[in-house]
């Protein structure tokens, strides 16, 4: 087994997109994440990939397109505000069906908020964030070490699915350091290219990469067909880890580092008679609902911890079929929510039990 190594969140990810063969990065500076572009750029033209800070957000995921579009694993890091400018790109990506991962590591927002700890891009990154039918698969680890497992399956869900995938973190896990085992890459067995506009060797047609479509038919079958992949990735896809649910009578939901947090006031709660589990989603799309549902036949109630104004409690509602009463416990503009917050709300629901 390889040795434990001390590393920053963000360098982490790094390291784990080059072992998962991401050989472009192209990348724009912004607070809490310029260590990940930094660390790109220090260890690409080493491996014999290209780093390139380009001239913009809106340069750099375009440029993600372009290496895409020709078969290679490409990626792109920002923080809030950078997101939302490479909103257009990302569309553009899911319009064209091209592979390739972004990495939004979440500050305070709205506007240039502040550069602390945040979760509130959750809608952003579920529901879209750029204009047109589109899903993103969006991966929250909640530490280092997952950061590395949920990057090498980021390159590999998005040349299985053909569509863009998220790694939703925040400046929290970004700026922290773990002890982290960087495990070989196994990748699935995964389609070849035979889109890729890559050389044709004289052997084929050339192919076209493109997101416009005049004719309203065409582009509404394709709407169909792309919407059909994505069922197969809800079906196959969804991933949660669940914590002391199975006599849970409040269920604790909270993705990212809140989880760590919640897990500690989930044990705290047990220390007090409240029997009190966790539900982390991983997979914030595909959510996971299946996972709710059954939590809910025994559940009295749900209470979402986020560091956001509750942007996760729509998806947890709808998951659940309204059921069951979903409560909320956060904090926003970069502040964090501590165990005992998460406590003193745990135990006024409980009382109505």
């Amino acid at each position: 087994m390889a040795d434990k190594v001390l590393v920053k969140g963000n360098e982490a990810l790094g390291e784990a997109a080059i072992a998962a063969g991401c050989r472009f990065f192209f990348g724009y500076p912004i607070t809490p994440q310029t260590e990940l572009s930094e660390y790109m750029a220090k260890r690409m033209p080493k491996i014999g990939g290209t780093f390139l800070q380009a001239e913009s957000e809106i340069a750099a995921i375009n440029m993600v397109l372009g290496a895409s579009s020709a078969g290679a694993r490409a990626m792109t890091s920002s923080s809030s505000p950078g997101i939302s400018l490479k909103g257009e790109g990302i569309s553009y990506i899911a319009g064209s069906d091209l592979p390739a991962v972004i990495v939004n590591i979440q500050r305070g927002g709205p506007g240039l908020g502040g550069i602390q700890p945040s979760q509130s891009d959750y809608f952003q990154a579920t529901k879209g964030g750029g204009h047109g039918d589109y899903h993103l698969i969006v991966l929250a680890p909640n530490s280092v070490q997952e950061i590395v497992s949920l990057t090498f399956d980021a390159f590999d869900l998005a040349d299985l699915y053909r569509m863009p995938v998220m790694i939703l973190g925040d400046g929290m896990l970004g700026q922290m350091m773990e002890p982290v085992v960087f495990p070989e890459h196994s990748e699935r067995v995964l389609p070849e290219k035979t889109w890729a506009t890559d050389t044709t060797k004289g052997l084929r047609k050339k192919n076209i990469i493109n997101s416009l479509y005049i004719k309203p038919d065409v582009l509404e079958k394709i709407n169909f067909e792309r919407y059909a992949r994505y069922a197969e990735v809800e079906a196959k896809e969804a991933r949660y880890e669940g914590y002391l649910l199975e006599d849970a009578e409040l269920v604790i939901t909270a993705y990212g580092a809140t989880s760590r947090i919640s897990r500690n006031a989930v044990n705290a709660l047990r220390a007090k008679g409240i029997k009190a589990g966790l539900l982390r989603p991983i997979t914030l799309w595909p959510f996971p609902k299946d996972a709710y549902k059954s939590a809910a036949k025994t559940a009295k109630a749900f209470l979402t911890v986020e560091m956001s104004m509750g942007q996760m409690i729509e998806d947890v509602r709808l998951a659940i079929d309204c059921l069951r009463p979903v409560h909320f416990c956060g904090r926003t503009g970069g502040m964090i929510p501590t165990p005992g917050e998460i406590e003193a709300k745990a135990e006024e629901i409980a009382r109505d039990f």
